[in-house]
């Protein structure tokens, strides 16, 4: 199963190692990233499988969001059919 994760915020120090570190920490791949710098705007989007995951799906969507609020961006994660189907044209 895979995942889009998008980060959004002000930019700062540390919150690619931050994010990525999380996700190690419960087992999930990194696929594919892309992240840029929109003024002093920080966003990234991240591809994840999710099949070693070692939690359930809602209580990774909690603790995404507790490290967002720990560095004040907005860490959203949808499930890649969800994503697929809101973005379709």
């Amino acid at each position: 199963m895979k995942a889009i994760i998008s980060v959004i915020g002000m930019d700062q120090i540390g919150i690619i190692a931050q994010v990525s570190s999380l996700l190690s920490e419960k087992k999930v791949n990194i696929l594919d990233i892309s992240q840029t710098i929109l003024d002093e705007y920080f966003t990234m989007t991240m591809l994840v499988e999710l099949e070693r995951l070692e939690t359930s799906l809602e209580d990774l969507k909690k603790d995404l969001k507790s490290k967002g609020d720990e560095l004040g961006v907005s860490i959203k994660l949808q499930h890649e059919d969800i994503f697929r189907s809101m973005h379709r044209i």
